[in-house]
């Protein structure tokens, strides 16, 4: 026990400084936001980030936004996510609970949303946890591309959250039903079963990209 706690004191604090200080370095191989010079435009909302698409990408991880047509990058600039309205952020800017849904996701979008809950992201630092039942959440995050299964469950979920209430879409399956777009079996995004708050494109996003999202919407990050 004594040798444990001795290594815990020389390690430290794990959790990152984000977002009081400069956002941790990401490795050079992440591929973030593309560059879209010589391209016409690109859909964030479908891209699933294979390797070999060709497709030249920056190192920024802000990718999240508030409306579906901004995700369809036309130049440099991107309108990131924003505060929604004062009356969400008052009620929920220091306390957010969200009940996660995989609606028929590969669970790569799920495992770096629960890396959150992590010593080195401490999402609960910023009062934002996963809870197991609806009724006891302010919001909905859901993962996956809405199976034909799936769409009852998911709009019984949605259905018992209290108003008002958070919808949250992570993952190109969610946002637009990624490579399984064209099959009869899955949505063609989530916002066309219920109306969503939060885009966070990404194959599967990182939780980077995730948590300044989250942040975003709630009013906790400055506007750039």
């Amino acid at each position: 026990m004594l040798k444990i706690l001795m290594t815990r004191f020389r390690q430290g604090c794990r959790t990152m400084a984000f977002p009081k200080r400069k956002p941790p370095v990401l490795p050079a191989r992440y591929r973030g936001r593309p560059l879209v010079a010589g391209l016409e435009e690109i859909d964030l909302g479908k891209m699933t980030f294979v390797p070999d698409s060709g497709i030249r990408h920056s190192n920024d991880f802000r990718m999240a936004t508030c409306r579906r047509q901004d995700l369809v990058l036309q130049g440099e600039t991107y309108a990131l996510a924003r505060a929604v309205n004062r009356k969400i952020v008052k009620l929920f800017g220091r306390s957010l609970k969200l009940r996660q849904v995989s609606a028929g996701g590969c669970n790569a979008c799920e495992a770096d949303t629960n890396v959150l809950n992590t010593p080195v992201f401490d999402l609960s630092r910023f009062g934002i946890r996963f809870v197991a039942s609806p009724r006891h959440a302010d919001g909905v995050l859901v993962t996956g591309p809405v199976t034909r299964n799936m769409k009852e469950a998911l709009l019984k979920t949605y259905e018992a959250v209290p108003d008002p209430k958070i919808v949250i879409a992570v993952g190109a399956c969610a946002i637009s039903g990624g490579i399984f777009s064209r099959s009869p079996e899955v949505s063609r995004g989530l916002d066309t079963i219920i109306p969503v708050d939060l885009y966070i494109p990404g194959c599967p996003p990182h939780p980077m990209t995730i948590l300044d999202g989250f942040l975003r919407l709630l009013g906790r990050l400055k506007k750039e």
